[in-house]
Parts: C-alpha cells; structure tokens; sequence
C-alpha cells in the first residue's frame, strides 16, 4: 500500500495543476468579456475550451486508469482473503465468533 501514495501523489498534483490551468483560463475569459475586443475574447475562448477539452481527456484517462488499478487492488484482497480461509478455516471461525461478539456486545449498549 505504501508503494503507490507516490503515485497517487502525483495524479492528485496533476490533477490540481489540470484544474488550475483551467480555472485561470475562465478567469481571462470571464475578464475578457469586460472588453467589447470581438478578437481578444474569440481568442480566450478558443483556449479555454481547448484546455477544458484537454482537462476533461486527461481527467477520463487517469479515472479509467485509477479505476482499474482500484479494481485489480481489491480482486488481489479478495483472492488472498479466500485463500486464508480455505488454509486456515478453524482460525477463520475463531476470527468470526470472536467479530460477531465484539459487534453483538456494541450493539448490546445502545
């Protein structure tokens, strides 16, 4: 788990920067737009969905990505669990009795 915080670090600065580029370009076209310059606000424009269009192929690249890894993360959890289990199922049981008592005793206070 320690291996990807660098990872996810870095899709979360790129993420902010995304987002900084493009609300700084809806700042300048937001601006713009006090101007009655046709030309200048035409040219921010262009830009800022330029960028937005760029932002949002970004932002669909890193979520499928993230989804997948997220996904093959918990397939990994879950064939591991199932394993331990199958290894050691009276240990598994001791585990689930001793759970459910913890869980019956909190839900006993209320």
């Amino acid at each position: 788990m320690a291996s990807r915080t660098p990872h996810v670090d870095e899709t979360t600065r790129q993420l902010k920067e995304d987002l900084q580029h493009l609300s700084q370009t809806i700042e300048e076209l937001v601006s713009a737009t006090a101007d009655d310059s046709r030309s200048n606000v035409k040219e921010l424009r262009d830009r800022a969905e330029k960028r937005l269009k760029e932002t949002r192929q970004r932002l669909e690249s890193r979520g499928e990505r993230l989804y997948g890894e997220a996904r093959d993360s918990i397939s990994h959890q879950v064939d591991s669990c199932d394993r331990y289990v199958h290894e050691n199922p009276w240990t598994s049981i001791g585990i689930g009795a001793v759970l459910g008592m913890i869980i019956g005793m909190l839900i006993g206070r209320r």
